[in-house]
């Protein structure tokens, strides 16, 4: 009886060894692909910032009622809330002082706030794609002083009309035609190599 454990045990420990190694066991693990990890991070930023619009921003009163009300100047007011647009980039500012990892911002070939414009080739080229590209994702790489990054941009599309009224009445706005469910803008994830 002993021996049959023995020996079922050594063939076990044999598959076990094989199928290790068939798999790449024996090489060192190279991480997460960049892609696979930056599409994962999006999914994530996409589904909060939709259900911020859809189930907080659409649901608040407007401006000057005694309600909550989104507003570009919320800390103004006594009741005002943070547009999506805002409460974005209060995550990923978050997120900068928590993790080198990655980061992420939200651009557009058309922003309202400067601050929010592509800087880098990579991030107009990012932009420009996924406008003319309707649900395509842009993947690159680009060199930030002495770092290699993976930088991803996604489109931000808009899924509200509270999106599109916002965006095509701001007084600063360069483009005042959005429609429900065209890009906007996008969101780049930069994650260094």
């Amino acid at each position: 009886m002993k021996s049959t454990k023995t020996i079922t045990f050594a063939l076990l420990s044999s598959a076990v060894v094989i199928l290790f190694s068939a798999c790449g066991g024996t090489e060192k693990s190279t991480g997460i692909d960049p892609k696979v990890y930056t599409d994962s991070l999006f999914a994530v930023m996409k589904a909060d910032r939709t259900n911020y619009t859809k189930l907080i921003i659409r649901r608040l009163g407007p401006i000057g009622a005694d309600a909550i009300s989104p507003a570009e100047h919320w800390k103004d007011l006594e009741n005002g809330a943070p547009l999506p647009a805002q409460m974005f980039r209060a995550g990923a500012e978050a997120v900068a002082d928590l993790t080198d990892k990655f980061t992420y911002s939200l651009q557009s070939e058309w922003p309202i706030n400067k601050q929010n414009a592509p800087k880098t080739p990579m991030e107009k080229q990012g932009l420009k794609f996924i406008s003319d590209n309707p649900g395509e994702n842009f993947y690159g790489e680009e060199k930030l002083g002495t770092i290699t990054y993976f930088t991803a941009v996604y489109p931000d599309v808009a899924v509200s009309d509270a999106c599109t009224q916002c965006h095509n009445e701001h007084k600063d706005t360069p483009k005042t035609d959005f429609k429900v469910g065209e890009v906007m803008g996008g969101v780049v994830i930069r994650v260094p190599l």
